[in-house]
């Protein structure tokens, strides 16, 4: 720690002085307001900058007001969230907005406490609304951050550890600059996404180059370490497009799994990976079709889709039938196939209905 304090002065120097010359012009820096800054900082959790800004411009141009967001209909707001992913994010945004709206009345709340309280709010993204917002002197720590600091000053207790965090926000709390946190916390964070990056970090021309670990002991690409792998498992979907006369079959995702609330078709999943025609075998299959005359149009090629704990490999089989009356619908419904694109989708669906030129007039394009 002595040795943090000791460069303390040339590290807030350094990256106020790169930060002023590189930042990038982002719309939520435009101003202090913390709802375009809760905003900004949800959407680009787990999501590139890159990616997320459009879905930022949308919100804002959607919901400019936490009670417009507040009283929108939640499927809207997944709809207006699809292809993001991650979509317990959209709900949590959803459910604080509601809370902001009730128990503060459309007021995004001022002290820490109460934004760390709000759901889908964790340390750091409450440390970033406090500071950028209000100019409080909570430090952020995200993964461009840890990666700084641990090839910075050799850390290399693992970040996925409580140890590790700990440890590192010890060290963001000593460096913060309490007079000016919010331009501190933007730069590092940013110093971290352009400069300090995972592979290919631009050390030739790093102004830390005299001072960091990493890069005097050859180890940059060794920092920050993590003790923990994500652990991911095969599932094996086939969808059922089961369609006549212009109208289509949809569900709606319940429980608490993956894509909770979104929509999209019968599904019959296997154990493990098979030729796609057992599914034909399958009780629920059979039970769905209830004795219903069908044909099977097409089955399309496996899709990959991979998520941070699964990987989903999805067959789409296509099933004309005369009419749905004697399916087993349960709580399915019957949509017109032009109305599809009303419903909040899994990015899967979206991608595989877009590849597949027959299926582009029920997506919205």
């Amino acid at each position: 720690m002595q040795n943090i304090i000791d460069e303390k002065h040339t590290i807030l120097s350094e990256l106020t002085n790169w930060y002023k010359k590189n930042q990038r012009d982002l719309p939520w820096r435009e101003n202090k307001n913390p709802y375009y800054i809760w905003l900004s900082e949800i959407i680009l959790q787990q999501t590139r900058v890159a990616q997320g800004l459009d879905y930022y411009n949308k919100f804002v141009r959607h919901y400019p007001e936490i009670a417009d967001l507040a009283n929108a209909p939640e499927e809207q707001v997944l709809k207006d969230w699809q292809g993001l992913g991650y979509y317990s994010r959209a709900r949590n945004l959803h459910a604080a907005a509601k809370h902001i709206q009730k128990e503060h009345k459309g007021n995004f709340p001022k002290d820490y406490k109460e934004i760390r309280a709000l759901k889908g709010v964790g340390d750091y993204t409450a440390a970033a609304i406090a500071s950028f917002a209000y100019d409080l002197p909570y430090a952020v720590l995200d993964g461009n951050v840890f990666r700084f600091l641990s090839r910075l000053f050799g850390i290399q207790t693992p970040i996925d550890s409580s140890e590790g965090k700990k440890e590192f926000q010890q060290i963001c709390n000593e460096l913060i600059d309490k007079k000016n946190p919010a331009e501190f916390n933007q730069a590092i964070m940013e110093f971290g996404a352009l400069h300090c990056t995972p592979k290919k970090a631009k050390c030739d021309s790093c102004p830390f180059q005299s001072i960091c670990f990493a890069y005097n002991n050859d180890m940059v690409d060794q920092l920050p370490i993590k003790a923990k792998k994500t652990k991911q498992r095969n599932r094996y979907f086939h969808y059922l497009i089961i369609y006549a006369q212009n109208k289509i079959l949809i569900t709606q995702r319940k429980g608490s799994g993956i894509w909770q609330n979104l929509f999209d078709f019968p599904l019959v999943e296997l154990e493990k990976r098979t030729s796609p025609s057992k599914i034909y075998e399958k009780e629920e299959f059979k039970k769905l079709l209830n004795d219903t005359e069908y044909k099977i149009e097409s089955t399309s090629k496996s899709y990959k889709h991979i998520l941070s704990h699964q990987i989903i490999y999805a067959h789409f089989h296509h099933l004309k039938v005369a009419n749905f009356g004697s399916l087993n619908l349960g709580e399915m419904q019957v949509i017109e196939e032009r109305n599809l694109a009303k419903f909040p989708i899994p990015k899967l669906i979206e991608n595989y209905l877009k590849e597949e030129t027959n299926l582009l007039s029920l997506l919205d394009t």
